[in-house]
């Protein structure tokens, strides 16, 4: 029996990188799921509901696939925060994140209407920032890399100079669980691994990350 394909629910370009790294073949339908942050609720609970959503949307579409789902959620006191629609909003966010440590939550959602296989997990990681800096800030700022990231930062792209040590898996941070989606895929009978990104150098990790 041929091995089902494989839909990555998500435009996003870091996740595309990640799961070319797990060593399986797939392609990437984007999902047209409606993101909205609601901080009466958990950021977890928030971030399961987003990547269901988005692979629910695809799988309707193609009930043989298996389909993944994923959405990232930075809180910070409380505060859930999205994408920043300006580089007003990114500079504001920056300085609200200076000094403070903020949540990473990512969630990971697999579906296969076919086999009537629903699976949906989240990992958070935390973030601790340096003081602010704002000439560092500036010059991130305009590179621009921070409009399409959850938080308004990106630690693979610049903004590692920023952070003090991460408490947490990198994958994570960065926006697919790669180690969960792994074990998930090999009940299909896929050879999946977890990616093992490599971080910026310098960049510390509160514990070793093993996956």
């Amino acid at each position: 029996m041929s091995q089902r394909r494989i839909i990555l629910a998500s435009g996003s370009p870091r996740r595309k990188e990640l799961l070319t790294h797990m060593g399986v073949d797939f392609e990437v339908i984007p999902s047209d799921f409606d993101e909205r942050l609601d901080d009466s609720r958990t950021p977890e609970a928030v971030a399961k509901e987003l990547g269901l959503g988005k692979a629910l949307t695809v799988a309707k579409k193609y009930p043989d696939a298996i389909v993944i789902g994923s959405d990232s959620i930075v809180t910070i006191d409380g505060k859930q925060l999205g994408k920043p629609a300006d580089i007003e909003e990114a500079r504001d966010i920056l300085k609200m994140l200076a000094g403070k440590c903020n949540v990473v939550s990512c969630s990971l959602a697999v579906i296969c209407l076919a086999e009537q296989f629903q699976e949906v997990d989240v990992e958070n990681a935390d973030v601790y920032f340096k003081p602010y800096d704002e000439l560092a800030a500036e010059a991130y700022l305009r590179t621009g890399d921070w409009a399409d990231k959850a938080g308004g930062y990106g630690v693979q792209n610049g903004a590692d100079v920023f952070i003090e040590y991460i408490d947490g898996s990198y994958d994570t941070v960065l926006g697919l669980p790669t180690a969960k989606l792994a074990k998930i895929l090999q009940q299909f009978d896929y050879q999946a691994r977890p990616a093992k990104p490599v971080p910026p150098s310098g960049l510390r990790f509160k514990q070793v990350q093993i996956v």
